[in-house]
């Protein structure tokens, strides 16, 4: 890439899954990446700490709830995203106050240092929401349209069940960057990510949780929410996604769901990592999904296709098993 198009990008949330790959991803693309993170859900890891040894990246430790920390940032970035937040099922349970405080203060001081601090011509800013934010309306209605177009109505249905914390936050989200860019003027996109899976995501999600139970040879084996359904999006086209929206002018002040439109049942996801790790179990014992858990989610992205000219590319069956084996070598 010439040194003059180089792009200075800002990760919040650097350290977690989806930003460290995504850094990987416009590193090498030539471009300048600052990472930021406080380590909320633990220390750095070899991965992260060995994309730090690469050229044009940098760390900055900080925490964006406390408007102080913020002044750490800098400013001149062309593009930021917005991807810091509190997630994770047991968290939602556990400190859902938390989830609340953490993930809509740091959108708001984000949003205020983008605002007043942040001067590069143009710049923009790209805030991840979540499928969550539109799961209770599928759950308490059942009859909105699967694949869920981006049009879908976003609600939480029940603001007593701490489930829904975060999904509260992602709503009232997407309508602070789509109230603010109005006023004040900038560039802004939404995306709603759908199931991202790879290596280093972690070991709460449904993917790593089957791929550790299948390395320990769980024999009856479990599975929760057998008939429920879910896409699953590798996280090398999930990143290659995120560039493209933040990059085009087309997405400007646009909302896009990143994901695949092929539905799986978690039973036949089990199926597909057995095959992949050459097991299987004797029996199988089917369990209830977790509480609040919804039957079906799989997005329509006829948008993001029409205007980016983005689509998956990774079949299934081949990020299984890149996935399987980055996490059998950890066991």
């Amino acid at each position: 890439m010439d040194n003059n198009n180089k792009k200075k990008n800002l990760i919040t949330g650097g350290a977690g899954f989806v930003g460290y790959h995504l850094a990987k991803r416009l590193l090498d693309l030539g471009e300048e990446v600052v990472l930021v993170d406080n380590f909320f859900r633990g220390k750095p890891d070899k991965y992260f700490l060995n994309l730090l040894k690469r050229p044009g990246v940098k760390f900055i430790k900080a925490d964006l709830t406390d408007p102080k920390s913020i002044k750490k940032l800098g400013s001149s970035y062309d593009y930021v995203y917005h991807l810091a937040a509190i997630n994770g099922t047991k968290y939602f349970y556990k400190i859902p106050h938390e989830v609340l405080r953490i993930n809509i203060l740091t959108l708001i001081n984000i949003l205020d240092w983008f605002i007043r601090k942040n001067k590069k011509k143009n710049a923009k800013i790209l805030f991840t929401s979540s499928n969550e934010a539109y799961a209770g309306a599928l759950d308490l209605f059942g009859k909105l349209p699967v694949p869920t177009p981006e049009s879908v109505p976003l609600l939480v249905s029940d603001v007593y069940n701490p489930r829904w914390t975060y999904a509260g936050t992602k709503l009232i989200g997407e309508q602070f960057l789509i109230h603010y860019a109005n006023h004040y003027k900038f560039r802004m996109s939404i995306v709603r990510p759908h199931n991202f899976y790879g290596p280093r995501a972690g070991s709460d999600h449904v993917i790593p949780e089957l791929i550790k139970r299948i390395n320990k040879k769980v024999d009856p084996f479990p599975i929760y929410g057998v008939s429920h359904t879910r896409s699953f999006c590798y996280i090398d086209d999930a990143v290659k996604a995120m560039i493209m929206v933040m990059e085009s002018k087309k997405t400007d002040g646009r909302t896009y769901h990143i994901g695949t439109s092929e539905e799986l049942k978690i039973r036949d996801l089990a199926k597909n990592l057995f095959k992949v790790a050459g097991w299987k179990p004797r029996r199988v014992k089917s369990d209830s999904a977790p509480f609040g858990s919804v039957q079906r989610r799989c997005p329509e992205i006829k948008q993001i296709k029409k205007d980016v000219g983005w689509e998956p590319k990774t079949k299934l069956a081949e990020g299984l098993k890149k996935t399987y084996e980055w996490y059998a070598t950890k066991t």
